[in-house]
């Protein structure tokens, strides 16, 4: 089944599928099959204001997961400020206004917890995060709706996610069109900031493939794929900075522009075994507008 969400694609199919290089074209021999329910995408917000767009996208929802596209600007989960907006408790906020509290999604009562005074409630709906990306990159999340479906994504995250797409706007142009940068990435626990070796130094190993798909040469930015085949924290960044193009938009690692006004990194493609169907779900969203934004094509 091919879905058009009206803000990206989505495909599924059975658990059969023939294993793919990293750049096979995973589940196509599987045969399509129906989800149980498939949301329409939809937007939700949060209840505060802010100075960027804090709307998420449903892009696809059933009774164990929910895949969102969050914008840029939003954290995926809170960094420790009380009251501040993530797509987490946005989705929270979401799923306990959708589906009444003590029913599950098959409308039996769910189990009963206790206070701490020992008196009964029913158990609210909860969402639990499996992966993150950073705040200011856009793109595609899964999350749980309880417990065991978390800790199936989770302990077996790297065979069942069989595909990570990113698209990004950097400076200059790769000296390649295509090709893998291979480094060992270790943190500055006073800045945060990510430093990457060539050579093996007790971080953890990131391997990045890379293609470009527009060089843009009278402005100076190029349009590049990324597919991840590990998943550390600010890989990509740190990659293009690496190979002398560091993302538009990011000063953290060298970029000397911000022509968006924001980082110019989103993630477009996410495919996974869905953990409780056994299908293959595929889920693919428009490369952002401003991606190929006026201000990108003349160089502002």
């Amino acid at each position: 089944m091919k879905q058009d969400t009206g803000h990206g694609e989505h495909k599924s199919g059975n658990k059969n599928h023939r294993a793919a290089d990293k750049y096979g074209d995973h589940g196509k021999k599987g045969k399509d099959a129906r989800h149980e329910r498939a949301a329409n995408p939809s937007r939700h917000s949060s209840r505060t204001s802010g100075s960027h767009d804090k709307d998420i996208r449903i892009v696809y929802e059933d009774k164990w997961i929910i895949v969102i596209e969050k914008p840029s600007g939003l954290l995926t989960m809170s960094a420790g400020r009380e009251g501040e907006d993530t797509a987490y408790s946005i989705l929270t906020d979401y799923v306990r206004e959708s589906k009444p509290m003590g029913r599950r999604a098959d409308n039996r009562r769910s189990r009963r917890d206790k206070y701490s005074d020992g008196h009964s409630r029913m158990e609210r709906p909860r969402i639990f995060i499996v992966h993150r990306i950073d705040r200011n990159t856009s793109g595609l999340l899964v999350f749980a709706k309880d417990r065991q479906t978390k800790d199936a994504l989770q302990e077996n995250w790297s065979e069942t996610v069989t595909a990570r797409r990113y698209v990004a706007v950097v400076e200059g142009c790769p000296r390649n069109s295509e090709g893998t940068v291979t480094s060992w990435l270790t943190e500055d626990p006073r800045t945060l900031k990510m430093y990457s070796s060539p050579k093996a130094n007790g971080g953890q190993k990131a391997v990045t493939h890379y293609k470009v798909l527009e060089e843009l040469n009278e402005t100076g930015y190029s349009l590049v794929e990324f597919e991840l085949e590990t998943g550390r924290k600010n890989q990509i960044r740190v990659h293009c900075a690496d190979m002398g193009c560091p993302v538009a938009g990011d000063g953290k690692y060298g970029a000397a522009s911000n022509p968006i006004g924001r980082l110019a990194l989103h993630a477009r493609t996410l495919e996974f075994i869905h953990p409780c169907t056994g299908k293959l779900m595929s889920f693919t969203t428009p490369i952002p507008r401003s991606f190929k934004s006026r201000k990108i094509k003349s160089g502002q």
